[in-house]
């Protein structure tokens, strides 16, 4: 009790030393975000001519995507049991030497080593460190909105890693930008890491006790944390699991090629392709914010509910976007980036926030680790779709957008029957 009524007093230091980590998880995740550059490294392994096919330049990309998801359960669980800090900081050496790595080859096979397993599992490490204590400091009222903003940085970051990408490999050329990119991400996620770090034993975070919609229409606060492996027996953890691969999947099939739909399927070049995909990112990390607040208020899957369908209905209409439609112009282009953005990136904050309700706070490292997989394998499967369907003679991914409509679809109607587990005392 004495813990309990000293909390109070301790709230407004306590509050902003969770600020501090929730800032410095954003900023280790707009390092970690050089994920959603590929497009631009992809046209411009094209334009130096080393041979790839379109299917050869999904394939880092896509071991990126599946190793960097999978890294998570473990990263989750080391953080879990030494804290974030030292588990970030491996993060930001294993990126810092993939990208390095990379650098030295034009093979498929030496970007598969350098950004796809050493690269992948470096963002793996960073990114399990940097949700987990941002929303340890503050109560379920803000969980969401603390989610949204730590990883809108993830979002975000193609915002300024794009166009400097493209300036370093004007500069130097590919290989100089990644050995850049490689040095310069090393030190910044590695310091960064050093801000990180958990409440002490017995923390109650202030305002615990506000009521808000998550609290009831989403799901209710376990009164235990459940194990992973009790996790992995909750019947619907796979709905959500599911939900969550499709949702991330048709997302980041559009992420990956945005630059050769705006700039070959729409016609519209690669400076504005160059724009838009900043313009997506834009869309990605503000819809991770503004998604964790609109969960927070009217549901977890009120919020994943509206996300699905709207996205559905851009991926159809994206298959429209041909050169000279209508459709294909940058001011619908725009718009279109920008939800697509968004409804992509609402994934990444509500599920966080879906995983803490559910399973409680203890083993939320490893428990969301294990629920992330399905953002991994979702791109993935999407990813390598999209590079096997496009098709010269169209010139369109339209196969991948009907898929993953429809897929959206269904995912959209499950989120009406997903249940959370049922609360047991300890």
């Amino acid at each position: 009790m004495q813990a309990a009524q000293r909390a109070p007093v301790a709230a407004p230091q306590s509050t902003l030393t969770g600020w501090v980590v929730t800032l410095a998880g954003t900023g280790i995740n707009l390092a970690l975000g050089v994920l959603y550059t590929w497009s631009v490294i992809s046209e411009a392994i094209n334009k130096a001519g080393w041979g790839w096919s379109e299917s050869d330049r999904s394939v880092p990309y896509s071991v990126a995507l599946l190793v960097f998801a999978f890294t998570t359960i473990l990263a989750g669980r080391m953080q879990d049991t030494w804290g974030p800090r030292w588990v970030a900081a491996l993060g930001g050496v294993l990126v810092g030497i993939g990208l390095v790595v990379a650098s030295f080859f034009q093979s498929v096979a030496g970007y598969v080593l350098g950004f796809g397993l050493l690269a992948g599992a470096g963002i793996g490490f960073g990114y399990a460190s940097a949700t987990p204590p941002a929303v340890k400091w503050f109560s379920k009222a803000k969980t969401g909105l603390i989610a949204g903003i730590v990883v809108s940085g993830f979002g975000l970051a193609s915002v300024y890693a794009a166009p400097l990408a493209r300036a370093l490999v004007a500069a130097y050329g590919l290989q100089g930008m990644m050995l850049i990119f490689g040095v310069a991400f090393f030190i910044v996620v590695v310091g960064l890491a050093q801000l990180l770090k958990t409440p002490p034993a017995g923390y109650v975070p202030p305002e615990a006790n506000v009521s808000v919609a998550s609290a009831t229409s989403a799901a209710p606060a376990p009164q235990r944390d459940f194990t992973p492996g009790e996790v992995l027996r909750v019947p619907h953890f796979w709905l959500l699991w599911a939900i969550y691969a499709i949702g991330a999947g048709a997302g980041l099939m559009v992420i990956g090629k945005m630059a050769k739909i705006v700039g070959t399927q729409a016609g519209l070049g690669a400076e504005t392709a160059a724009i838009l995909v900043s313009v997506l990112a834009i869309g990605n990390g503000g819809g991770r914010v503004l998604a964790g607040m609109l969960s927070d208020r009217i549901g977890r899957f009120r919020t994943l509910l509206i996300c699905l369908l709207l996205q559905a209905v851009l991926l159809v209409l994206l298959s429209f976007t041909m050169k000279g439609s209508v459709l294909a112009t940058v001011p619908v282009l725009t718009v279109f980036a920008l939800l697509l953005g968004a409804n992509y990136g609402s994934n990444l904050a509500v599920f966080p926030a879906i995983s803490k309700d559910w399973f409680g706070l203890k083993h939320f490292g490893v428990n969301y680790g294990l629920l992330f997989t399905a953002w991994g394998v979702g791109g993935f499967v999407m990813s390598l779709v999209a590079g096997a369907t496009w098709n010269d003679a169209a010139g369109s991914f339209g196969g991948a957008y009907y898929l993953a409509a429809a897929l959206l679809l269904v995912a959209a109607v499950v989120t009406q029957v997903v249940k959370p587990p049922k609360a047991r005392a300890a």
